[in-house]
């Protein structure tokens, strides 16, 4: 201990740095190892590498038209939002401020008049309120279709 503290702090910062450096150096000497083995191993094997990523990447030309209808399945599990609009208005903020329970909202929407179905916003049917087990729910009376949908999205 009592040579340590006898060498100049100088002394002490370049001997620590050398320690660092030669860890460092054998660190990056095990790394640089990994990565020849890993490369001299896909090099052996090049035929496994390439069967594995045929499988999971095709061309886009080899893949035919009719397969795109069989793969919906891929799709049917995400959730979308949907949401049945009686109708809508516009207030002030101050008429807003100004609502309590038991205030009246009039909206656009007549009385009997189909309620609008939306799907993450964009307009798919129409329908009549239903209650079912004291539950409110809508039965639908029109649907929109495919076409019509995408003329209204292109507005």
């Amino acid at each position: 201990m009592s040579d340590l503290n006898a060498k100049p702090a100088d002394e002490l910062t370049a001997a620590a740095a050398q320690v660092a450096a030669d860890a460092a150096s054998a660190e990056d000497e095990a790394a640089l190892a990994d990565w020849a083995s890993a490369l001299a191993e896909q090099n052996d094997n090049p035929s496994e590498i390439s069967a594995t990523t045929a499988g999971v990447f095709q061309p886009l030309s080899k893949v035919a038209p009719t397969s795109t209808r069989n793969d919906i399945e891929m799709i049917l599990d995400i959730p979308v939002q949907m949401t049945v609009e009686l109708g809508r208005t516009k207030l002030a903020i101050r008429n807003l401020l100004q609502l309590a329970q038991g205030s009246v909202v009039e909206l656009d929407g007549m009385a009997g008049e189909p309620m609008d179905v939306l799907v993450n916003g964009c307009l798919i049917a129409q329908g009549e309120v239903v209650v079912v087990n004291d539950k409110f729910g809508i039965r639908l009376t029109d649907i929109i279709t495919p076409s019509e949908r995408i003329r209204k999205l292109n507005r």
